[in-house]
């Protein structure tokens, strides 16, 4: 089976690399375009996640491209150094290219195991790739089949329930406690660090469609609210933002509280006693404790969330090895059938050509002999029919084999070039 996964993610590449070798979606057209120019006849699926950045190819010979061509791809696509690049990358061949894309699709080789937004990453991937024409048999065989161990995992396993990030925590646990939606409420996102993007993302996958975004460096949230589809608004702005906001989030890394008592005080006074949800994430803490004493205020610090997070990840942990089980079994299954696919097409190809070669002798010896009556000429009929099957068993059984036991490539060019079959 000859597919083959380049790629770097959150464990082999730091964010820095990460954000260099990243696609946006039309970036990732332009590149499958570029690609397919380069190497004709290979397909290609092209993953990129703010984790992960991962190339899959596939080729119906051995003409796939080799870690080295992919990487001089990546690089001079984005403009980078290949020898900077080239020893973060990972890759993986055949079976274990296939298992490796069923855990990325199950959301088991994430940074946060379960995290379920990866299977839409990973159809959208390939939707790009289906509408860039760069995947193929193999490949479309290959992610549709990928999706589906995805939806086994979710609903044989409690992974995806499972929340263990204090992001996903604070607003699947706690949030949804206080709102039962999040379409219609205005969202506050204090700082523009890691942990304010990723709840953003989780928010946004909750509905959340208004967000604004405060951080001491203008630029910096500028730059959050472009990759998240935020609105920027001036550090100065920060106490207008709060008396219309109904969910808060706060990430800085202030040395003291931003947020006083007695300065929440003229804030809560514009409110008119609407609901406040703040999840306070930073360490010191952003708001004052005593706020949560206003009756509309419902406050949370990462040490609420993190005793929920641990006993989640004790759970999910439960779950892993029934995860990984259907993650072999699914792998295992792809590739007999795959294998079975292939030998049979070369089968069903050398019994066709014998088939017409046995009928062109029948008729030609049934010319010959004349006198012979329809009992005879069905008994030279099922004597040519055993022979055939006679002759056929071995390179049969020989595919069969081989198949049970790994791909059969090599046999089946034998086969190929041995009885000139043709393509």
């Amino acid at each position: 089976m000859n597919v083959h996964v380049v790629g770097c993610n959150h464990r082999s590449a730091s964010i820095a690399v990460r954000e260099r070798l990243a696609f946006s979606t039309e970036q990732a057209r332009t590149a499958l375009r570029e690609f397919r120019d380069r190497f004709p006849g290979v397909e290609a699926v092209l993953l990129s996640t703010c984790n992960r950045i991962e190339f899959y190819t596939a080729a119906e010979t051995d003409s796939s491209p080799s870690l080295e061509q992919v990487a001089g791809f990546l690089a001079r696509f984005h403009g980078q150094d290949l020898k900077e690049i080239l020893p973060l990358l990972y890759e993986y061949h055949g079976d274990a290219a296939i298992r490796h894309l069923f855990s990325v699709a199950s959301s088991l080789d994430s940074m946060v195991v379960g995290e379920p937004q990866i299977p839409f990453q990973v159809k959208q991937a390939y939707q790009v790739a289906v509408e860039s024409q760069t995947a193929g048999p193999l490949l479309h065989t290959a992610f549709q089949t990928a999706l589906k161990v995805a939806r086994r995992v979710a609903s044989e396993t409690t992974i995806q329930q499972r929340r263990v990030s204090i992001p996903s925590v604070a607003v699947s646990d706690f949030a949804r406690q206080i709102f039962e939606r999040f379409d219609d409420k205005r969202v506050l996102v204090i700082g523009a660090g890691e942990m304010a993007e990723e709840t953003i993302r989780y928010l946004r996958a909750e509905g959340a469609g208004d967000i604004t975004i405060v951080n001491r460096s203008a630029e910096r949230a500028k730059e959050l609210a472009h990759r998240t589809g935020g609105r920027p608004l001036a550090w100065e702005a920060l106490p207008q933002a709060l008396a219309t906001a109904d969910v808060v989030v706060s990430t800085t890394g202030a040395e003291e509280p931003i947020m006083t008592v007695q300065r929440f005080a003229e804030i809560e006074a514009l409110r008119d006693q609407r609901p406040l949800f703040i999840l306070d994430l930073a360490v010191p803490r952003d708001f004052d404790p005593a706020i949560a004493d206003r009756p509309e205020v419902y406050l949370y610090s990462v040490d609420d969330l993190r005793e929920v997070c641990e006993r989640n990840r004790a759970e999910r942990d439960k779950e892993l090895p029934k995860a990984r089980k259907i993650i072999d079994e699914e792998t295992l299954r792809f590739a007999a059938d795959w294998r079975h696919r292939a030998t049979g097409a070369v089968i069903q190809q050398l019994r066709a050509d014998w088939e017409s070669i046995k009928e062109e002798e029948l008729r030609r010896l049934f010319q010959r002999l004349s006198q012979l009556d329809e009992r005879g000429r069905e008994e030279v009929r099922q004597s040519f029919h055993r022979l055939l099957n006679k002759l056929l068993h071995p390179p049969m059984e020989s595919l069969r084999d081989e198949a049970r036991h790994g791909f059969p490539q090599a046999l089946l060019d034998a086969l190929s070039k041995l009885f000139q079959l043709k393509d």
